[in-house]
């Protein structure tokens, strides 16, 4: 039987009791698929913007972040409400799904609203607290006005998204998701070139695409026994609340802590780079903005194997079967670390080809790109246990140790780092900056994970 004609008590079952490699595989595909075309479309905009000039590049670098704190509260109310949702389907408690389903994503849709108001209104000031310098500020604003307009949508379909994958419908969240991505992606050449938009068209490819993958989550979601998001259900009490920043907070530490790091980096390059000169520091930040987007796709399959791995662990946390929890933990990681090390491997051999095909026409971004990519490849295959340890604490509700983790890798060492670091060694500390980072945080994510698989082995038996 597929999961997509199965109803709530039916898919509960199949979770419960399927193999638990093939459920993962299974759970898997769709969501990798759908965060690497989601990646690709990201990148998309980079190659695409790149074709104008250094500053435009430097803009989606800069507006990034504004992106990140987006996606950051759109996975704080996914993760929050599907982490829920995951449990108490485990637990067969369908009422309480429902309400939760309803919490989280009009509280999501709300906040957005107010972030896209906030925004618009304090728009020059909020570019250049980014990061923004003088001769890149008019490609910030026409790009992150319009990024701004479509938060709510951007934010509420992260919410669906994650709430279709918790219930083991990862392949009706692909089909929004990857429809909007393919729809950014044709529509990026005819906006930026044919309509001479210049990097306003980037911005509304990526508007469109998110309003167009909004509607389709909304339709997926009535389908296939998936629970509906009905405002009947919308009850925004403390319990409800308290339960989404219980499941949500290590993604809004993860993503938040993100959009902090990238304006730190931003500011970082420019003040470094700036020393050899306005232009060098452009260059450096639009050559930072281009190893995060190839790194972010490179990283984009392993949160997609993750996320395949995540309504497994709920869901069988939640009816108490840990043994499957620990096998399917096991599992990923030891596959997600051999695929990061070929990854790695390819990264930092072809590091100088892979950052010309976003911007050739630069020599200063090629260098200082290549070796940040070569230095980031170094440690990159740790973030196969950092990774996969953080969703299994988040989704099994141990949001303490969770939010460490997730906090770690661009809060905890990153930040600091990115202070300390330049320093001493300019701009060299700000393209090494992540590869220590992510060293500390496998350091501090191994007792962590290991204390929790442990105890369920210690409870199980």
């Amino acid at each position: 039987m597929k999961v997509r004609s199965m109803n709530q008590q039916e898919k509960r079952e199949y979770m419960l009791n399927e193999p638990v490699p093939h459920l993962v595989c299974q759970m898997a595909v769709p969501t990798i698929i759908s965060m690497l075309v989601t990646s690709f479309y990201n990148m998309a905009d980079t190659f695409f913007v790149g074709k104008i000039n250094t500053q435009a590049t430097g803009a989606v670098g800069v507006v990034f972040s504004v992106m990140a704190l987006i996606q950051a509260c759109g996975f704080f109310f996914g993760h929050g409400s599907g982490n829920y949702i995951s449990r108490k389907l485990g637990e067969g408690d369908f009422e309480a799904a429902n309400k939760m389903a309803a919490n989280g994503f009009f509280l999501a849709f709300i906040t957005g609203v107010i972030i896209s108001i906030l925004g618009i209104a304090f728009l020059e000031p909020l570019a250049m607290l980014l990061g923004s310098t003088p001769t890149i500020l008019p490609y910030t604003k026409d790009y992150m006005t319009l990024i701004l307009i479509g938060a709510p949508f951007m934010m509420s379909s992260l919410v669906l998204n994650n709430q279709l994958r918790f219930q083991g419908s990862a392949s009706y969240a692909m089909v929004g998701i990857v429809t909007g991505a393919v729809i950014n992606i044709v529509l990026d050449p005819v906006l930026i070139f044919v309509l001479d938009m210049g990097v306003a068209g980037a911005a509304l490819a990526t508007v469109v695409s998110q309003i167009v993958s909004f509607i389709l989550l909304i339709l997926m979601s009535r389908r296939g026994g998936n629970i509906k998001v009905r405002f009947a259900n919308f009850c925004p009490d403390w319990y409800y609340v308290k339960e989404i920043f219980r499941g949500g907070f290590p993604s809004l530490c993860r993503q938040g802590l993100g959009s902090v790091a990238q304006i730190c980096l931003n500011r970082a390059a420019g003040m470094y780079g700036g020393v050899y000169g306005e232009a060098y520091g452009d260059a450096a930040i639009a050559a930072m903005s281009i190893v995060n987007r190839v790194v972010m796709f490179a990283n984009s399959a392993l949160i997609g194997f993750g996320q395949g791995f995540q309504p497994v662990c709920g869901m069988n946390y939640g009816a108490k079967k840990y043994e499957r929890v620990r096998e399917a933990f096991y599992f990923c990681v030891k596959y997600a670390l051999v695929f990061l090390i070929i990854v790695s491997l390819v990264g930092f051999i072809f590091a100088e080809p892979i950052i010309t095909i976003f911007r050739k026409a630069d020599a200063d971004v090629i260098e200082i790109g290549t070796l940040a990519l070569r230095l980031h490849c170094l440690t990159f295959p740790l973030n196969a246990w950092i990774v996969m340890s953080n969703m299994m604490l988040q989704s099994i509700g141990k949001a303490f140790k969770a939010s460490i983790v997730a906090a770690a890798r661009q809060g905890l060492f990153f930040l600091p780092f990115i202070w300390i670091l330049p320093m001493f060694t300019e701009l060299l500390g700000v393209q090494m900056c992540q590869t220590w980072a992510d060293f500390c945080s496998f350091l501090l994510a191994v007792p962590l994970g290991i204390s929790v698989l442990k105890e369920m082995k210690t409870t199980q038996d």
